[in-house]
């Protein structure tokens, strides 16, 4: 079965974004270093277009980002990373998200699983209110 291209957009997307804040830059300065528009690049994070292949190259080569992982969502953002890790704390923030109603952005959305995923890597607990408390400085 094919996928829906949107949903395809917005996931790669959303990825890029959490990508992005790995590696600590803004999306001008994101743009900026793989030669595209900061427009254009919004529009990649919003899920509004699909990234061209130049572009995902430059993101895997500058900043040693998985291509697969933007791509389709398989193996890590990063070599050394704990996937399934990732992959517990994106389900359990869009779980909580659907439970309650919440709409974010998914620039926002990578943002949060992001900074929940640093604090995992360098061991910091992360609580409930925490999570709570970075939703609602997002929330649409």
């Amino acid at each position: 079965m094919a996928r829906d291209l949107k949903a395809v957009f917005s996931a790669m997307g959303a990825r890029l974004a959490i990508a992005r804040n790995e590696v600590g830059l803004t999306q001008t300065a994101m743009a900026d270093a793989i030669g595209v528009s900061h427009r254009a690049y919004h529009s990649y994070e919003k899920g509004q277009r699909g990234l061209p292949v130049e572009a995902l190259v430059a993101i895997s080569d500058k900043f040693d980002v998985d291509a697969a992982w933007i791509l389709l969502g398989t193996k890590s953002v990063r070599a050394a990373h704990d996937f399934e890790a990732l992959k517990r704390i994106e389900i359990s923030l869009d779980q909580h998200l659907s439970e309650e109603n919440i709409k974010i952005k998914s620039e926002k959305r990578g943002a949060i699983v992001a900074r929940w995923y640093q604090s995992h890597v360098e061991g910091r607990e992360v609580s409930d209110d925490d999570v709570h408390t970075w939703i609602e400085l997002v929330r649409e």
